[in-house]
């Protein structure tokens, strides 16, 4: 009865994975194919090996990717302490003097 908020489920899609290494950018880009939303602690696998681009060049490949979808428990505990989380990015300064 409880297997549904705590059973992992996994889904194969297939992506396009875009890398850039420009003067401009230097980038990773993943699209997955279809309607598929990625939700709060869900994780995404790109299969394959590592994408190697040389200075200047930009690369584009087709592959599979498994999504692990977070369990009820998951999300919820994200939903919680993604916040705090976020905060740590954050940088703070304050200063006397007055502008």
């Amino acid at each position: 009865m409880l297997a549904p908020f705590f059973k992992e489920t996994r889904e194969d899609v297939m992506c396009t994975v875009r890398v850039v290494n420009t003067f401009e950018s230097l980038a990773a880009h993943v699209e997955l194919d279809g309607d598929v939303a990625v939700g709060p602690g869900d994780e995404v696998l790109v299969h394959g090996k590592e994408i190697r681009v040389p200075y200047g060049e930009t690369r584009e490949e087709r592959r599979k990717a498994t999504i692990r979808r977070a369990t009820w428990l998951e999300q919820a505990w994200i939903r919680m302490t993604g916040d705090l989380e976020f905060m740590e990015l954050l940088e703070f300064s304050f200063s006397g003097e007055e502008i």
